[in-house]
């Protein structure tokens, strides 16, 4: 397989193109896993753009996205494939009435036809000529059983069949592995991985973000509410503002008709950056700490 950069600034211009700003150390994580290839375990606080990656990685390559979203109790078949049971159900009653084809009585229930493939199967499948990116996100979410699955997955790219055989991608795809740190995971997992801790941007990353993603925003505006929320995160909140809360902020401000982010602007918007009740009386309590006068 060619390797999609000849170089971490390629990667840093393609991500650019599709509004996402990497830093040296993340694009490097990003130009080895696309190399070598390897999985991309990515940990940070939420918010800091992990999942928002692999999308621009996939815009960036111009391949397909495909996102397991993991969570409490998810089982491999959820990852892997299911067998559409109301189409089996269905031709079995079809076989019920008399029909003069007898080859057609003799149709395997079990093919490509009955199967639903899931983000894993359809990751493999669809790696044909070109590697898709599968992001596999809020692994920390899932039990370590599921994580255990994952392992044999991440060894080989293939899986198993019973009813239909062995399904290997032609080409590896470009794995993202994202974890907010709910819990440890296995070493095991992150032997088989890259692994980057993502930190919040800059100030200065920040403001170029916003600016990328909300081009209507002046760029005054832009940089208070950089600001603002560079400040609110150094707050003891429970659920620090993310890029996308900085970005939204920034859009809700300027929406309402706001050129500066002046007290009244903070009180009808302060909800699209703080999302819990707590935090927001800790927010407002703080206020002339991060609220620029």
């Amino acid at each position: 397989m060619s390797i999609p950069f000849d170089r971490v600034e390629d990667v840093q211009s393609r991500l650019a193109e599709a509004g996402y700003v990497a830093d040296d150390g993340l694009a490097s994580a990003v130009f080895l896993a696309c190399a070598l290839p390897q999985p991309l375990l990515l940990e940070g606080e939420p918010g800091v753009g992990k999942t928002e990656l692999a999308r621009a990685l996939a815009a960036g390559l111009e391949t397909s996205f495909i996102r397991l979203q993991c969570y409490e109790g998810i089982e491999s078949r959820e990852a892997l494939y299911e067998w559409n049971y109301l189409q089996q159900l269905l031709e079995i009653r079809s076989r019920e009435t008399p029909r003069s084809d007898d080859a057609a009585l003799e149709t395997n229930l079990f093919t490509w036809r009955f199967l639903q493939p899931r983000p894993l199967l359809r990751a493999l499948l669809e790696s044909d000529e070109r590697p898709v990116v599968l992001l596999i996100d809020e692994i920390d979410r899932a039990d370590e059983a599921f994580e255990a699955f994952l392992l044999e997955f991440l060894s080989d790219f293939a899986i198993t069949i019973p009813e239909i055989g062995s399904v290997r991608a032609r080409v590896p795809p470009v794995v993202v592995i994202t974890s907010n740190r709910t819990r440890e995971l296995h070493d095991a997992l992150k032997r088989r991985c890259l692994f980057h801790w993502v930190e919040y941007p800059t100030l200065e990353q920040e403001l170029i973000i916003v600016r990328l993603r909300a081009p209507e925003v002046p760029a005054d505006l832009a940089g208070a509410v950089a600001t603002a929320v560079r400040k609110l995160r150094a707050l003891d909140l429970q659920k620090p503002p993310g890029v996308a809360e900085s970005i939204a902020w920034a859009r809700a401000v300027r929406m309402l008709g706001h050129r500066e982010l002046t007290l009244e602007a903070v009180e009808r918007t302060l909800g699209t950056a703080i999302k819990n009740r707590d935090d927001w009386e800790r927010a407002v309590d703080a206020r002339d700490a991060w609220l620029a006068s």
